[in-house]
């Protein structure tokens, strides 16, 4: 009887040794989060500073790197000096090497457009645009060199799984916004119906990209933020019948898994919002500061907010997990160190 229990006790003892050595194998203390495709994205980049990142963003093997805007800051009339600045920020070695390994989608904001907080009233926005393209060696022949505006739309299909990527222009057509007198916010929002961020002609052709799109995720560029809008900066609340118009355009064209990438504002941070009859939760991920950031940040509100704002230099980085339909986002910085982190699933989405 006593040799019968020694022996059980020995058989649940190794059983135990092995289930621990089993444990271990299985879970690293640390492990990259695994990427079938990868954007890194970022904006605020001033020509004249150092441009830090460019061999940490390389580290993360991204497929694609997204301007989110302001490529550079040259605000001016003049547009021999807005090339010179162009030129400066293109012969910047650790760029230019990054430029040949990784391939360049882009549009633009209003310190490389060439009015701060500048709209459609920019009298050189046309000749702007030509030296915009020619920063990211767009054929003479492509479509945004005869079409007013940057916007434009690229497909990645990998097997059978697509990423449509949506680049939108919110410079060139958008109308007047309304000054904030009365508090010491720079904006409030326009009279309900009053103004356009995209234009007619924009609009039109957004909704035919989202219509047509078969893509398991639509990732919608914008230069300002969608979500985040009680700063009173600029950002899509400062036209809520317009943010109301891109939302009901994901309801009724039944885009999938759209995600605005966003910049602007020189401080980093994701926001997300359950939309009823939607999917899935949008999420705006705004990446923003390469070469400068709000380093005086106090706070601010954001009722979407997810994490923590980063308010130093940082760079932004999705993984698209096509195994278990996940896409990790991360705000990375110096050393490519991950500054804030988050994954969304989508669920099935073939």
């Amino acid at each position: 009887m006593n040799y019968f229990k020694y022996a059980v006790f020995l058989f649940l003892l190794i059983s135990s040794c092995k289930t621990k050595e089993k444990q271990k194998i299985e879970s690293p203390v640390s492990k990259e989060t695994s990427s079938d495709f990868t954007i890194a994205f970022g904006s605020c980049n001033n020509q004249t500073l150092p441009n830090p990142f460019w061999t940490e963003i390389e580290k993360n093997k991204p497929n694609v790197w997204i301007w989110g805007g302001d490529v550079i800051y040259t605000d001016t009339y003049d547009m021999a000096y807005m090339e010179q600045n162009y030129l400066k920020q293109k012969n910047n070695e650790a760029y230019a090497d990054f430029t040949k390994k990784v391939p360049m989608l882009a549009t633009w904001d209003d310190h490389d457009y060439g009015l701060n907080d500048g709209g459609v009233e920019y009298p050189k926005k046309a000749e702007a645009q030509q030296l915009f393209l020619d920063f990211l060696d767009v054929a003479k022949n492509d479509v945004r060199r005869k079409q007013e505006g940057v916007y434009f739309a690229k497909d990645y299909n990998l097997n059978n799984n697509s990423i449509k990527i949506i680049l939108l222009d919110t410079r060139y057509f958008r109308t007047a916004l309304t000054a904030d007198d009365e508090t010491e916010k720079r904006f409030k929002p326009n009279a309900y119906g009053e103004g356009t961020m995209l234009g007619e002609t924009q609009w039109e052709w957004l909704k035919n990209q989202l219509q047509n799109s078969k893509a398991s995720y639509n990732i919608i560029v914008s230069s300002i933020q969608f979500l985040s809008s009680e700063h009173g900066f600029e950002s899509w609340g400062n036209m809520p019948h317009e943010a109301d118009k891109l939302i009901d355009l994901l309801k009724s064209t039944n885009a999938k898994n759209a995600i605005i990438l966003s910049g602007d504002r020189h401080i980093s941070e994701i926001s997300k919002k359950e939309i009823p009859d939607l999917k899935y939760p949008l999420i705006d991920f705004t990446s923003s500061g390469l070469t400068h950031s709000y380093t005086d940040f106090k706070g601010e509100p954001n009722k979407y907010r997810l994490g923590n704002v980063v308010s130093k230099k940082s760079f932004g980085i999705l993984k698209f997990d096509f195994k278990t339909n996940d896409v990790t986002m991360e705000i990375r910085g110096e050393n490519n160190a991950v500054y804030e982190t988050y994954t969304q699933s989508y669920g099935q989405h073939n």
